[in-house]
């Protein structure tokens, strides 16, 4: 079993390092990706293990294969399709995206986010942004943390005045400043109908069905220290997890 997972944790780095190669274009279209034996000789693991991340990154969409020519990133404009599948992932969006912010970090009484972080006073702080790519929004996300956690991002510049851009991602943020790293995340998907305000900023019609994704992230020593709440044209949105058997 623990055979299984190191190699499992192999082959999700392999991908999660090719899949932001592709993203930073490091592969333009016509460039050849390496070779299954040549990426198995570089990081000293087997081609069946090279293959199992190539054939994730064909199942999202970022690559195709070309028989007896080999794998090439697939044109940016038909790529654009985000996945998670971890904490990594998330706090990789800062690779292809920026973040616009749309309500800069501020004090608030909300008692439902409080309740979700388990706080004993109903005051939270609040940040709100736009998740742009190629300058096209498709999330709207309203972070809430808990007082001594948003205390750390107070004299953050990205966070201070509206319309500020950046490559960053909040919890990218966090994992600079806490004591310890943001270990885990539960996550809730439901659909919501756009309101005015996330509908103007996402460009669509009031009432449109969007993914709603919620996420309470949770500290190496067990804090939790964000709840985000993202609102996603489903059109750029896909959510990817992997199934066990229990007892085998």
């Amino acid at each position: 079993m623990a055979e299984q997972t190191q190699r499992d944790s192999i082959y999700l780095r392999l991908a999660r390092e090719l899949r932001a190669a592709i993203l930073r274009q490091d592969f333009p279209e016509g460039v050849r990706l390496p070779t299954e034996a040549e990426l198995a000789d570089r990081f000293g693991i087997s081609r069946q293990t090279v293959r199992r991340a190539f054939q994730d990154l064909v199942a999202e969409g970022l690559v195709h294969r070309v028989p007896g020519r080999g794998t090439f990133a697939t044109p940016r404009e038909e790529q654009y399709l985000r996945q998670f599948g971890s904490v990594d992932d998330l706090m990789g969006l800062s690779i292809d995206t920026r973040m616009q912010l749309v309500t800069p970090m501020h004090q608030r009484v909300d008692v439902d986010a409080a309740g979700r972080l388990g706080l004993h006073s109903d005051r939270v702080h609040k940040v709100a942004f736009l998740r742009l790519h190629e300058d096209t929004a498709f999330c709207h996300t309203s972070v809430f943390l808990p007082p001594e956690v948003g205390r750390l991002l107070e004299s953050v510049p990205e966070l201070a005045e509206p319309g500020t851009a950046g490559a960053t991602t909040v919890i990218g943020l966090l994992d600079e400043r806490l004591p310890e790293p943001i270990a885990e995340a539960e996550q809730s998907i439901t659909v919501a109908a756009a309101d005015a305000g996330i509908a103007g900023h996402l460009g669509c019609e009031p009432g449109r069905a969007l993914l709603r994704i919620d996420r309470v992230y949770q500290s190496a020593a067990g804090r939790l220290v964000e709840l985000a709440v993202s609102h996603f044209l489903p059109e750029h949105y896909s959510y990817r997890v992997r199934l066990r058997r229990s007892g085998r």
